[in-house]
């Protein structure tokens, strides 16, 4: 079905057309070049969010070859090999866009974003200092902080994390990621209140979750935080709670907290049922 602005164009142009005699010939091909335009715009939003990514992939190729140089089809294209976790074409792709006459600031977040994703630290960090300091987004900030996270910069890192959380109306991811790097350093009610600040942000993640079990853990605080979540979920984070009890000699308690997560899931829960097990045998041995 086609996106109704373009049915509503489309309606507008047989109106236009049927007043045209031959000497409007260029004003028809010029209506007929903007609805294709528009359907064309359309098509790629859809290929790029709900459409299946290797179709995606397939859809952007055949769009560049068709129509070469167009730096909307090279971003689509680059765009859609990221969704389909084709990383190191995407890679490839976003250099290329990089290299067009028209790219923007934002191309080149995008290609440090690609570099990370591909595990090439110093190539992201070259290429986002060659954007200028006044090109101040939500993604910038978030490449600049992960950066500065691999390097141990922790000063730098808190700083860019806390800009970036202020530059996005939906935080949550970037709030989990600096939780997550408080946690690597072992400053783990940092961890937990930043983990906290993401649910908040967005009650349905499941990493943050997960993570303020860890962080809580660490502390030895082995109850599950009252934070919203189903039946499986519960499941999910007694086992991870169990483990880390495990981990820090607290067998006792992580053995009950298995058998708690055990009987707790709706179904049969295989990993935590091995890990008890393994642990009775030790114990047996």
């Amino acid at each position: 079905m086609r996106h109704p602005i373009f049915l509503s164009l489309t309606a507008a142009a047989v109106i236009a057309l049927a007043a045209c005699d031959q000497s409007g010939d260029a004003q028809v091909k010029r209506a007929l070049d903007d609805m294709n335009v528009v359907d064309e715009t359309n098509l790629s939003e859809v290929m790029l969010t709900v459409g299946d990514p290797d179709e995606a992939v397939n859809y952007f190729a055949g769009a560049n070859t068709n129509d070469p140089g167009r730096i909307d089809l090279q971003r689509g294209l680059a765009k859609a090999l990221i969704r389909a976790n084709r990383m190191p074409e995407a890679l490839d792709a976003w250099i290329i866009v990089t290299k067009h006459a028209e790219a923007a600031d934002e191309d080149r977040v995008e290609l440090a974003d690609a570099y990370i994703r591909n595990n090439k630290w110093d190539e992201a960090a070259a290429t986002l200092n060659t954007i200028p300091p006044t090109y101040e987004t939500y993604k910038r900030y978030r490449m600049e902080a992960i950066i500065a996270d691999s390097k141990e910069q922790w000063d730098k890192a808190d700083s860019f994390y806390q800009t970036a959380a202020g530059l996005t109306t939906a935080p949550a991811g970037v709030l989990n990621n600096w939780g997550y790097s408080k946690l690597t350093r072992g400053k783990y009610s940092e961890a937990e209140r930043l983990f906290n600040d993401a649910l908040r942000a967005d009650s349905s993640m499941f990493t943050a979750k997960n993570n303020l079990v860890l962080a809580r853990g660490a502390q030895r605080k082995y109850d599950l935080p009252v934070i919203p979540m189903n039946q499986t979920e519960r499941a999910q984070l007694l086992y991870t709670l169990a483990l880390t009890a495990i981990k820090q000699n607290d067998v006792t308690i992580g053995k009950g907290l298995l058998r708690e997560a055990i009987d707790t899931h709706p179904q049969h829960f295989d990993e935590a049922t091995r890990a008890l097990r393994a642990l009775e045998e030790n114990v047996a041995n």
